[in-house]
């Protein structure tokens, strides 16, 4: 019996000793401590046994920091305390910090003229070349609109780029006769008879007047050149309404409509049909006929006039 008395007492006064070693002493931002054990914690704070069966809450905001960061030692207690856990300055500063590493930069060209740097690459030579064509094409739309050679204009523009079809759109449209056309060739109304010498009589005279009274008037030409009229689809509706028609009217019926582009020259029997930018043409050549389409940009000159003119 007495071993067992000792033995109940050792167990009672270990228990003691426990119970007083879990007893822990937190410190308050007010300089207060508090002696007590931990019985349960949440987000609100810490639920503490003060002893003498007094229980008490205290918030995390009223600990000091030195607790908060021995209580956040505790992984169970750690999520909660570091929220309040107050960082200094200096690790702020460091965890802010931006660390600039250095890259590699790309290493620029010698700087060179606005030319050379064209000519010195592949693609800057292509643009030269798409810019000379357009260059040459402007030069051939410019012949057409001002009405000079062709060949003229655009050998200019392959010598002096820019600066020679501006030459030539800067000139007044160029006004183009009809012998211009064709040298050597008179027109209809220009051919007259022989004037016999002063004083003397012509035996052929009144066989000419007989002749030109006999043969029957022709219809004067209408001549229609380009810089007097614009040529497009309202211009040939309104001057020649009647060459629209399969059935000429007898005033009409012997008219031909002379077209003088920069592919030629073509002489219609009817207009077949026209749209906003070329006109389609019934040209015969001999008992055939055929189609021909001609923009207006390149038409020079209109001439409406009897087909034995």
């Amino acid at each position: 019996m007495r071993n067992v008395r000792c033995i109940v007492v050792g167990l009672w006064l270990c228990a003691l000793w426990c119970l007083g070693a879990r007893s822990e002493t937190f410190e308050l931002t007010d300089g207060q401590t508090l002696t007590g054990d931990i019985v349960s914690w949440n987000e609100a704070g810490l639920l503490l046994n003060l002893g003498g069966g007094k229980y008490e809450r205290f918030a995390w905001t009223r600990f000091s920091q030195a607790t908060l960061k021995a209580l956040a030692q505790r992984p169970k207690l750690a999520p909660l305390v570091e929220p309040f856990i107050e960082i200094p300055v200096e690790q702020r500063i460091k965890k802010t910090e931006v660390v600039i590493k250095p890259v590699e930069r790309l290493e620029l060209p010698a700087r060179r003229s606005l030319l050379g740097a064209l000519f010195g690459s592949s693609v800057g030579l292509v643009v030269l070349l798409l810019l000379y064509a357009a260059n040459l094409y402007a030069a051939y739309e410019i012949s057409i609109l001002r009405a000079y050679p062709a060949g003229l204009v655009c050998g200019l523009a392959a010598v002096a780029p820019v600066i020679g079809p501006a030459v030539f759109l800067c000139l007044p449209t160029r006004i183009v006769s009809a012998q211009e056309w064709k040298p050597g060739q008179a027109p209809a109304h220009a051919e007259e008879a022989p004037v016999a010498p002063e004083g003397a009589e012509s035996p052929a005279t009144p066989a000419a007047a007989e002749a030109a009274a006999a043969a029957p008037k022709l219809p004067p030409t209408q001549v229609f050149a380009r810089g007097q009229f614009t040529f497009n689809r309202r211009f040939f509706e309104t001057k020649f309404p009647g060459l629209f028609g399969l059935i000429r009217r007898d005033a009409e019926k012997d008219m031909v409509l002379l077209v003088k582009s920069a592919r030629g020259e073509f002489v219609a029997h009817r207009i077949t049909r026209i749209t906003a930018n070329e006109i389609y043409l019934d040209v015969r050549k001999g008992a055939a006929s055929q189609e021909v389409s001609v923009p207006f940009t390149e038409i020079r000159e209109v001439q409406y006039k009897h087909k034995d003119a």
